[in-house]
């Protein structure tokens, strides 16, 4: 008798694994960071910018969460538990996987930079969120949802160093920004990150540090929000 109800279970068990199989797809989200027409390079690389102001970039960090994939502009699909560090010093960070159905159809995606109030106020987490990882002020503060540093010739500063760490979550200064952007439907959705479309909107003369919550950075994260886009393949 229970020779019969094992077997029962494994049958069960092996179909359910292959009926999920057959209606899932792994789909690949890449990141991919540039500035300007360039792959974005960290520290060695320079970039010069329309203004003739030579740049480097030492560290680019966000966190991407909540993906959905919309079809005309109603959510079909979201990802669950979708907090994401996006590192421009570990590849394998640009690279998301995502498990959908088969069948699904979209013309969009959406997602947010940064962690939404709910996340921050219930303090520090492990994985991605783990403040390990460089991303996390204080319990009071909360996430840094965006983290850019480097250098300027117009910087007037030590090292001519920039640093933009940006954040919060507490009103009237909600730093959480919402991104959707149109796209073709594909297994790969390359999603390209501007960064010289960011520098380009700040005069580092006058603005060159931010690294607590309040209306700048409120500001500069809205801005940070409009240098997403699709690669087309």
């Amino acid at each position: 008798m229970k020779s019969g109800i094992a077997t029962i279970i494994v049958f069960f068990t092996i179909n359910t694994v292959v009926l999920f199989a057959q209606t899932t797809s792994n789909r690949i989200l890449n990141f991919q960071p540039k500035f300007g027409n360039e792959d974005l390079q960290l520290i060695e690389a320079v970039y010069t910018t329309k203004n003739n102001d030579s740049i480097w970039i030492d560290v680019f960090k966000c966190y991407v969460s909540n993906i959905a994939l919309l079809q005309n502009g109603k959510v079909v699909w979201q990802e669950k538990n979708s907090f994401h560090l996006i590192n421009s010093a570990e590849q394998e960070s640009l690279r998301l996987m995502l498990q959908t159905p088969v069948a699904l159809t979209f013309d969009a995606i959406q997602f947010n930079v940064g962690i939404d109030s709910v996340t921050n106020v219930s303090g520090a987490m492990g994985g991605d969120l783990d403040p390990t990882n460089g991303m996390y002020w204080t319990w009071q503060s909360g996430y840094i949802n965006i983290k850019l540093e480097g250098r300027s010739n117009k910087c007037l500063t030590r090292n001519n160093a920039f640093t933009f760490h940006l954040g919060g979550y507490q009103f009237p200064y909600n730093a959480l920004q919402k991104v959707m952007i149109s796209i073709q439907q594909n297994e790969k959705i390359n999603i390209v990150t501007d960064i010289q479309k960011f520098i380009s909107s700040i005069d580092l003369t006058t603005q060159n540090q931010i690294m607590t919550p309040g209306k700048s950075a409120m500001f500069l994260s809205n801005q940070f929000s409009t240098i997403f886009s699709e690669l087309k393949q």
